[in-house]
């Protein structure tokens, strides 16, 4: 199917922290917004910006991680509220995977719904990917959901994921809408038959 992911490649970036919750992905005020597009500069807001708008010079704002398409982090990442706008965020920011200690269940399952896998890495592994990465932030990842591991550098690294999301991306069903979507005619066919139609 032309929607699978098997693999996903691009430079990353080390965000570093223990429970990192929606709120500081995305702060709360920003959750007011018309439309998912307008999320992507505010990720991090609080932690990137000062209150007058100066930049604290955060990682995500340095040249040489401009672009960064994978997040690296730690322990129970996307914890506290179940707000999908933290997901969205990190999508609209550029991010097409994220690699992190343990994740929160509902952050977890709204970024599989996005087409963003989120695959856990054991401490000392991101540790020493942590470091590869900052030492040559041109580095490519290549983040091989099939094979289970992450390769950087000529080094390679396994990884986990619930069996069940990455058969969806195997599969190219993580997305429900698509679901419902290419099997319109079927659900035509069941309406009509109960008598919706």
């Amino acid at each position: 199917m032309d929607n699978c992911i098997t693999k996903v490649n691009g430079k990353g970036v080390y965000v570093a922290g223990n429970d990192i919750d929606t709120d500081r992905i995305i702060p709360a005020r920003f959750l007011k917004c018309v439309t998912f597009d307008e999320l992507g500069p505010a990720l991090f807001y609080d932690e990137r910006f000062a209150p007058d708008g100066k930049s604290k010079n955060h990682i995500l704002d340095r040249a040489e991680f401009n672009g960064a398409e994978i997040l690296m982090s730690d322990a129970n990442f996307g914890c506290g509220s179940s707000r999908e706008h933290a997901p969205q965020a990190l999508q609209k920011f550029g991010f097409k995977a994220v690699i992190a200690g343990s994740f929160a269940e509902i952050f977890h399952g709204n970024c599989t719904t996005l087409g963003i896998p989120c695959v856990v890495m054991k401490k000392a592994d991101r540790k020493k990917l942590a470091a590869l990465i900052n030492e040559d932030p041109e580095n490519d990842l290549i983040l091989d959901i099939e094979g289970l591991k992450v390769i950087c550098a000529n080094h390679i690294f396994n990884i986990n994921m619930k069996d069940s999301a990455r058969e969806a991306f195997l599969a190219a069903t993580y997305d429900p809408l698509d679901t419902l979507l290419e099997n319109e005619r079927e659900i035509r066919k069941t309406a009509e038959r109960l008598g919706y139609a």
